[in-house]
């Protein structure tokens, strides 16, 4: 049996990113983010969802570029830390001990310590209500090589330990139980 309920967003789990902004160090910002996503693989395309008043919405809107960080157990403090806390009112490199690197390919920085960071160039705005998504294409990527398996030189997700978020909460991710095709694959 299933309970009706009012509409919602309850689409979980998701990434709990640090999204990086700015174009200079004296701007350099970064906030945590759940309403991030793949939009399309060719051209590699994804999106954040941000309210017009954070702080770092109007760096994005101005610089049109921004740096999606994945973040990993290790650094789920200061991902919770940035996501209740302002850029307008505190540094937020120096309050969590996160490192901001001079973006490749985008102005905006990515952060050290993150698993894997995806510069990103906005392509478009759409106003929904609550939050403005940025539709964005994916410009490059930076891995941390101790990540990738030496052998499929594949980025190694469960070695990452990522952090996702689900309704109000952080979580570690779980045992593999599967891969793409598995359940069609022939013995």
């Amino acid at each position: 049996m299933k309970q009706t309920w009012k509409p919602g967003t309850l689409i979980y789990p998701l990434p709990a990113i640090l999204v990086s902004s700015g174009s200079s160090p004296d701007d350099y910002n970064m906030f945590t983010a759940a309403w991030v996503g793949t939009l399309c693989t060719n051209p590699p395309m994804c999106y954040v969802s941000i309210r017009p008043e954070r702080h770092s919405y109007n760096l994005i809107k101005q610089n049109m570029e921004f740096t999606l960080n994945l973040t990993n157990k290790a650094m789920a403090r200061a991902t919770d830390w940035c996501g209740v806390r302002s850029g307008r009112d505190f540094d937020k490199w120096q309050e969590t001990g996160l490192t901001p690197c001079p973006g490749v390919e985008v102005r905006s920085p990515y952060i050290e310590q993150s698993p894997l960071s995806i510069e990103c160039k906005v392509r478009e705005i759409v106003s929904l209500g609550s939050h403005d998504m940025f539709i964005a294409d994916v410009v490059n990527i930076l891995a941390d090589t101790q990540y990738i398996d030496p052998e499929t030189e594949a980025f190694d997700m469960a070695k990452a330990d990522l952090l996702v978020y689900s309704h109000g909460h952080y979580h570690e991710l779980g045992n593999e139980i599967g891969k793409f095709g598995w359940s069609v694959k022939k013995k």
